[in-house]
């Protein structure tokens, strides 16, 4: 990613200065300009207002590296402000709706779900370190609950955790009913867990209803599709052996779940192809997916 991106600087917080030094000398960039991002700012008189419109690139950002070596996609402004307001548009996000993130800003859930989109949205933010959480997940549960938050999520492990480490005695006192859009996304969301934490947390006034199973990717931004699961069926089951590319999913009580993602966001066109010969798939077949529209970047 460093010899890709060739970063003109690096910002650090002024007490990692010195160990920002070494990894830059371990990652074979000495001389890297390294800026303390809480020293002293210019007065604010002495701002101008960039000229940039929507085809201006905004950032890189890095695909997961899960399919091969991560690429840099180039997301612009454009991108930005169209994904920001499909994904307002699912949320329902604006200036009553507080949100509370831990997602690491690094990441294109925290970055543009967890900050980006309430500064769109002109929702209240709240924000605490991924360190915090994973040390202490109940912190993330009690934040929710004292500030009334009603949005909220992280990654299908994030309930996991909550689960797993949270004793039962911690939460009693806890409030999660204002808990409206419960979002689960960036790895594959598993309707166990969206079962046992609705169950665990129903004392605490959390509503099932507030499950938001989401799908994205860094070429489109961030969402690609979401729905809040109402009084939905959270998975269907099918037979394992029949989701093969090119198979048509056979429903199999007892089978294999799969949760349903929601509908494709506004304005955005979705195909399922053939990967192999690059047509579109029979409808209801296994597929890859295709996705175009204004918040697909190049």
């Amino acid at each position: 990613v460093l010899t890709d991106s060739q970063p003109a600087a690096a910002l650090v917080p002024g007490d990692q200065l010195p160990r920002a030094a070494e990894l830059a000398e371990e990652l074979r960039a000495p001389g890297l300009p390294l800026l303390a991002v809480d020293g002293d700012l210019p007065p604010a008189g002495d701002w101008r207002r960039p000229g940039i419109d929507g085809d201006t690139l905004a950032f890189l950002q890095y695909t997961s590296g899960s399919t091969g070596t991560p690429r840099g996609v180039r997301v612009t402004h454009r991108n930005l402000v169209v994904n920001s307001a499909q994904i307002q548009e699912r949320f329902g996000s604006g200036p009553d709706t507080g949100v509370v993130s831990w997602l690491p800003p690094y990441h294109d859930m925290g970055l543009i779900g967890g900050i980006l989109q309430p500064v769109y949205a002109g929702a209240p933010v709240t924000l605490m370190s991924p360190t915090a959480f994973i040390t202490r997940p109940l912190l993330w549960l009690e934040l929710v609950s004292e500030l009334g938050a009603a949005i909220s999520g992280g990654p299908n492990f994030a309930y996991d955790l909550c689960l797993d480490r949270i004793p039962e005695e911690k939460l009693a006192g806890l409030d999660l009913s204002q808990w409206q859009v419960a979002f689960n996304g960036a790895e594959p969301v598993r309707a166990r867990t969206l079962e046992r934490f609705a169950e665990r947390m129903a004392p605490l006034g959390f509503r099932r209803e507030a499950f938001f199973p989401c799908y994205g990717l860094a070429e489109a931004t961030l969402m690609v599709s979401g729905r809040r699961v109402a009084g939905e069926r959270l998975a269907e089951t099918f037979d394992a052996d029949s989701l093969g590319p090119g198979r048509r999913p056979e429903p199999a009580p007892g089978g294999l779940p799969v949760v349903d993602c929601g509908p494709v966001a506004a304005d955005l066109d979705l195909t399922v192809a053939d990967a192999a010969t690059g047509r579109p798939c029979d409808p209801g077949t296994v597929g890859e997916i295709w996705v175009a529209g204004e918040n697909v970047a190049d």
